[in-house]
Parts: C-alpha cells; sequence; structure tokens
C-alpha cells in the first residue's frame, strides 16, 4: 500500500495577507499598488509585480473574483501564470472584457489576486519541507465615466446620523468609500468600506454627537482626517 508523506508530497498552503512590506518580504513577491482603478472605456490596465529575494523563483498566479469572492471572467489577466526568477521584475495586464455590462452611474467593486508558489531546490525536495503559497488580494474598482461627483470630492459627502443607540453611514457618491481611523466622540470604530449610494451601521454601537475619520484615495495613501456631526 502506497503512504504519503511530508517527504513525497510537499504541503501547499494558501494563505491571504495584506500588502504590508511585512508580508511582501514574508512572501518574497509584491506588487506595485494597493488598489487598482480600472477606468471604463479603457481597454486594460497593468499591475507591476516583483520579486524581493535574489535566488528564489516564483510561479506566479493571478486571477479575478466579483465583490462575493468567486472567480470571473469580467476581465482576463496576462499572463495568467508564468515564472519569475531571481530579483526581477514582470507587469500584469489586465483587459477588460465586460462587454458594457457593468452599472454607469456607480463604481463596481472587483478582488485582483496574485500567488506566489516558491519553487524547492534539490536540497529541499530531499527533506520534510513545508512550503507556503502566499496569495496578495487587492480591491479592484471600476470606474465610469462622467460621474457627477469628483472621486477626491466624495469622502466629504459621507453623512452620518443615529439608529437607535447605532451609527448609519449613508453614502451618497458613486465611489466605493474605505473608512480608517474612525473615531466617535474619541471612541474608535472598526474600519469599513460603504458601498456607493448605500448606507451600514457602524459597529460597535455608541452614541455620539460628532464623528471623525480618513478615507483612502486611489493611490492607497490616507487622506486628512474629516469630521462630521452625526444627525
Amino acid at each position: 500500500m502506497n503512504k504519503f508523506s511530508l517527504r513525497s508530497l510537499p504541503v501547499i498552503l494558501s494563505l491571504s495577507c495584506s500588502l504590508l512590506l511585512t508580508s511582501q518580504a514574508e512572501a518574497g513577491v509584491g506588487l506595485d499598488a494597493t488598489r487598482v482603478v480600472f477606468p471604463a472605456g479603457q481597454k486594460d490596465t497593468s499591475l507591476g509585480v516583483r520579486s524581493l529575494k535574489d535566488t528564489d523563483s516564483f510561479l506566479i498566479q493571478s486571477w479575478v473574483e466579483n465583490a462575493e469572492g468567486n472567480k470571473v471572467n469580467s476581465f482576463v489577466i496576462t499572463p495568467p501564470l508564468f515564472l519569475m526568477q531571481g530579483k526581477k521584475e514582470n507587469t500584469l495586464r489586465i483587459i477588460d472584457n465586460t462587454n458594457n455590462t457593468l452599472p454607469t452611474d456607480r463604481e463596481t467593486l472587483y478582488w485582483l489576486n496574485v500567488k506566489a508558489i516558491p519553487s524547492m531546490n534539490k536540497n529541499e525536495e530531499q527533506q520534510n519541507t513545508l512550503q507556503f503559497a502566499i496569495t496578495s488580494r487587492i480591491k479592484m474598482f471600476y470606474r465610469p465615466n462622467n460621474l457627477t461627483v469628483a472621486p477626491e470630492e466624495a469622502p466629504n459627502k459621507l453623512t452620518f446620523s443615529h439608529q437607535g443607540n447605532a451609527i448609519q453611514v449613508n453614502n451618497p457618491t458613486p465611489y466605493y468609500l474605505t473608512l480608517v481611523s474612525i473615531k466617535a466622540n474619541n471612541s474608535a470604530l472598526k474600519d469599513t468600506m460603504v458601498a456607493p449610494m448605500s448606507n451600514l451601521t457602524l459597529s460597535p454601537t455608541i452614541s455620539a454627537s460628532s464623528i471623525s475619520y480618513r478615507t483612502i484615495n486611489d493611490f492607497g495613501a490616507q487622506t486628512p482626517v474629516i469630521t462630521a456631526s452625526i444627525n
């Protein structure tokens, strides 16, 4: 009877990671952005991928998921699979395959996934080796043309209201807005993202008269602190 062992079958674990520099160093592969904005009407856009280690090789696999986390063919990535050897750089080309089926009055959210699978050298093949395939997952926003509000103006358009003891945030803009460093009467609240033309309840619930927050811009940087009243 055949038996499996770590020596004969290396274990590959797939982990999701944030794009913090430390996480990239552990993965050995980094991305040139923490989010992608895809303008409508543009045939394609690109994302740089780079190896952070001089000698290691990685098999790079990329794909796109919808907001629910299901793999889709709305965008085609080339190359979808390639080998990156040594401290090299490559470019992922992301091609629009939506065929004008997406909303034209608001952004649509996708997730771009880049998995780095490390190679094994001959010495490791003779040892009990545990390999980690690290997946970097970043947001990709498909942005229609001629939206009614400029993206830099959107964070100031949010409004806040009391819903019982909870705080409801309303986003009347056509953009996905990620809120960070949220404080209600100096009590910290959990970071969140509110979809275009929708609202959500901030957690945990708290009674407050004012709220402050930052948002994340198109370049992945935090905007200045915004303070608003809670109606």
